[in-house]
């Protein structure tokens, strides 16, 4: 991470929904200030960054300036905060009750993210045991 940026974000590049959303992401105002991380890149090496290379293909990933780790809606309202576009969303998402249903929905999407779309480039990723997961 350059020491301009005040978020990383890890994401899975190969994830058709996740890249077209991180995609979004980079193209608005404060992305400059975070570096977007393709965790399916050749160049990725989850145990270099301190992370799970199972974990980090599991849910959502963003290290804060200071080293530490936001994952989950946690991960998001990180991105948010960064982002003015998205900032008015930061207070709704933390209220407790809000956040609950946040986390209801994305633990649903964590369970189809394996069967969503996903693009095919040279066997990246073959060593992270979730990249393994197949279709039914």
């Amino acid at each position: 991470m350059g020491s301009d940026n005040v978020l990383t974000v890890y994401y899975d590049g190969l994830c058709k929904v996740c890249s077209k959303e991180i995609n979004h992401y980079k193209k608005q105002k404060g992305a400059e200030k975070i570096s977007f991380i393709d965790i399916c890149s050749d160049q990725f090496d989850a145990t270099a960054e301190k992370l799970d290379p199972f974990e980090i293909h599991k849910i959502m990933h963003v290290r804060k300036s200071d080293g530490t780790l936001a994952v989950r809606v946690d991960a998001f309202i990180e991105i948010w905060r960064h982002i003015p576009r998205y900032q008015f969303l930061v207070p709704l998402a933390e209220n407790r009750l809000v956040k609950s249903i946040l986390e209801l929905g994305y633990s649903g999407f964590v369970q189809i993210r394996p069967l969503l779309p996903r693009y095919q480039k040279n066997n990246q990723c073959a060593d992270s045991p979730y990249c393994e997961i197949k279709k039914a």
